[in-house]
């Protein structure tokens, strides 16, 4: 077992290089929802949800006739 280890250490830190990169990427992912902030570059013109997204956005007021 442990020549096994030593004949693949490269390749287990890499691996855990690269599993520990994918963590923090969703672990980041999942706190900045909880904050309710967006990945998305708001650039609504170009969206095809660009009437969904933002509903929290402010608005104008309509004027009432």
């Amino acid at each position: 077992m442990i020549t096994w280890i030593t004949q693949n250490i490269g390749t287990i830190l890499v691996i855990l290089i690269l599993a520990s990169a994918v963590t923090a990427i969703i672990i980041k992912m999942v706190r900045d929802k909880q904050q309710g902030k967006s990945s998305c570059g708001h650039n609504c013109a170009h969206c095809a949800m660009a009437g969904t997204c933002h509903q929290n956005a402010k608005q104008p007021k309509k004027k009432v006739s």
